[in-house]
């Protein structure tokens, strides 16, 4: 998961309220620079609630073109590239994000998912570990550091950094997911579907946990619950029809991975 810097151009571009790192060495610009700034950076973020990465991608590298000292920028440029699986772009405009500003956690973080999409485990948990050395409350480093680690197939850690996550952010929704999936890999699947269901209860719309408990119901031979929560799932996400996707792009672990093929063969 990456995490969009923060926006705020009365500090001109930099990282967040908590962090106006670079605010005192950026240049003074006019009234005029300040509203081109201000419509390119709502632009991008426009583009990117649209989903429509390419154009993001566009307005930033022109906020770069302007002002190429502001790290936000690289970073959130980075952010729209990896969404269009343009990694090694990603990577290097986050190296750069980095370099103007090393004590900022959200560079760190958001070069970890690019790593994780690479497949580069370890690079990434280094990545996440220098996030927490920053922040040690970040639940978003932590989630992600559990999912470098269950790339690893090390998932007692990945359990481990889950729960501190959802202790961090209990309403961390894709936190408490992870944390059930990881759950039922290792053999604990009790546990895991009454995690599962809390999970609905709160939030009943969330696709994921409705088609890991397709899966997990269909393994225990409650047909009619399974088939309940895929007709719940695959209304919301048509993407869990996609056993490929589930797997590869999402990250479920390979038990309920197994556990939804066979549902969605033998159903």
């Amino acid at each position: 998961m990456m995490r969009i810097i923060v926006i705020l151009l009365s500090f001109f571009l930099v990282f967040g309220v908590v962090n106006p790192v670079l605010a005192q060495s950026q240049p003074q610009i006019t009234a005029e620079q300040f509203q081109q700034l201000d419509s390119l950076a709502q632009q991008a973020l426009d583009a990117t609630n649209s989903g429509d990465f390419a154009t993001a991608e566009t307005y930033w590298t022109q906020i770069i073109d302007l002002f190429p000292d502001n790290p936000a920028a690289w970073s959130n440029r980075g952010n729209a590239r990896v969404s269009q699986n343009k990694l090694n772009e990603a990577l290097a405009d986050y190296d750069k994000s980095v370099e103007l500003a090393p004590n900022a956690p959200d560079p760190y973080l958001n070069r970890g998912t690019a790593y994780e999409g690479l497949g580069q485990w370890e690079l990434a948990i280094t990545n996440y570990n220098r996030v927490l050395e920053i922040d040690p409350n970040d639940a978003m480093a932590y989630n992600n550091r559990g999912n470098a680690e269950a790339g690893l197939g090390q998932w007692e850690l990945a359990i481990a950094d889950y729960r501190k996550s959802t202790e961090i952010a209990s309403n961390f929704a894709f936190a408490r997911a992870n944390y059930a999936l990881a759950l039922y890999q290792v053999g604990k699947k009790h546990e895991a579907i009454r995690n599962m269901r809390n999970i609905v209860r709160k939030y009943p719309n969330f696709a994921d946990m409705r088609a890991a408990l397709t899966a997990a119901y269909w393994e225990q031979g409650k047909q009619g619950e399974a088939e309940s929560n895929w007709v719940s799932a695959i209304g919301l996400d048509q993407r869990y029809q996609d056993i490929n996707w589930v797997a590869n792009i999402r990250r479920w672990p390979p038990v309920i991975v197994a556990a939804l093929e066979k549902f969605q063969k033998l159903k």
